[in-house]
């Protein structure tokens, strides 16, 4: 097992603890219920020994639709009222099991619930094993943007069974290789290069079974921790962990979620990574590296032809990393070192520059 430790809490690497979910909850968030929060996807696939490793009634199943387009206030309020409605209390302890939509969303309803109750993170998906599960960000999205309504609320435990990526769409694969690359550009170039090395055995059939998965994950959880370690409420150095997003997220907001997060994400490292060489930011060459190891992993690259550049740029001022209308961004210096140390890690851009780079 592999465990990587956080000022609060631990992350709790292996294959097989699925079944081992219910003691490892109970030692570290002890509760006389327990409200495992799922998609139905996951449930269908997953629940069923998640709950069988509690005691018997100890713990019942919540299920929301899946995708991004439920991670919302509604759900949120449904939520709440069935855990009210079905008797659950102070003593509880959420465990959300799904990728990264439920762990945002299973976080903020432990965050709120009867003004915060522990939770504990069991990811299902690569993107949510090596970030979404990490560091303590919940929240939903809202028709102005996404994860502008939320709060900080750390797991009690997080608990990752890379056993569940068998299942998982290779789509879904794709767009979390896509955060482990952004982890590698942001702080470990042999990171990087690694990932990139190893990407044709983890795409082939069977790939998320290989002892480097196991690896990729503990190395990018690492990464992140390191930076919750030292910034927990993104101050400062946290907002580098922001490489790709600021763009991201207003692409993946026009496309109306029908982009997954980690497929906008890798636009908006691309994209971003240009913006950085065009200002003078990054070593020449960077954007090169960057796109060409997107592209390894089949990733998109260029922003969507349906979506104008002005509205691009408009999307972004709705975006929570917005200061004073002014948008910021976490910029590359090079693969594995970013900009901005002397002005609390973000970087502020010319808009003609965003629109040309755009164009």
């Amino acid at each position: 097992m592999r465990e990587i430790h956080l000022p609060s809490y631990r992350v709790r690497i292996a294959e097989g603890l699925l079944d081992s979910l219910g003691g490892l909850v109970g030692e570290a968030a002890p509760a006389h219920r327990y409200a495992v929060v799922s998609d139905a996807t996951v449930a269908g696939l997953y629940a069923g020994r998640a709950l069988a490793s509690f005691a018997s009634g100890a713990a019942r199943l919540f299920a929301v639709p899946a995708g991004e387009p439920h991670k919302t206030r509604e759900s949120w309020a449904r939520l709440t009222d069935e855990m009210l409605e079905a008797g659950f209390g102070r003593d509880t302890t959420v465990v959300a099991l799904g990728g990264g939509v439920v762990g945002d969303l299973a976080g903020f309803v432990a965050a709120t619930f009867m003004r915060g109750v522990p939770y504990v993170q069991v990811p299902t998906t690569l993107l949510a094993m090596i970030d979404a599960s990490i560091g303590g960000k919940t929240g939903v999205d809202t028709p102005a943007g996404k994860n502008l309504v939320g709060a900080f609320h750390q797991p009690a435990a997080v608990v990752v069974d890379p056993a569940t990526l068998a299942t998982l769409p290779a789509g879904h694969l794709r767009a979390g290789l896509a955060e482990a690359l952004k982890h590698g550009v942001v702080a470990d170039e042999v990171y990087f290069e690694r990932t990139v090395e190893t990407l044709p055995a983890l795409l082939a059939p069977g790939g998320t079974s290989l002892p480097e998965v196991t690896e990729l994950i503990a190395r990018s959880v690492a990464i992140k921790a390191d930076v919750v370690r030292r910034d927990e409420r993104e101050g400062g150095l946290r907002k580098i962990l922001n490489f790709g997003h600021t763009l991201g997220h207003a692409i993946e907001l026009l496309s109306g979620y029908a982009m997954l997060h980690g497929e906008a994400v890798a636009v908006g490292m691309s994209l971003e990574s240009e913006l950085a060489e065009r200002a003078g930011i990054a070593e020449c060459g960077t954007g090169d590296r960057v796109r060409a190891a997107l592209a390894a992993a089949d990733l998109p690259v260029d922003r969507p032809r349906v979506m104008r550049a002005d509205d691009i740029l408009a999307a972004t001022r709705l975006d929570k990393k917005a200061r004073l209308g002014t948008v910021e961004y976490a910029l590359p210096r090079r693969v594995g070192a970013m900009a901005g140390e002397l002005s609390g890690w973000a970087v502020t851009v010319d808009d003609g520059l965003v629109r040309e780079v755009l164009a």
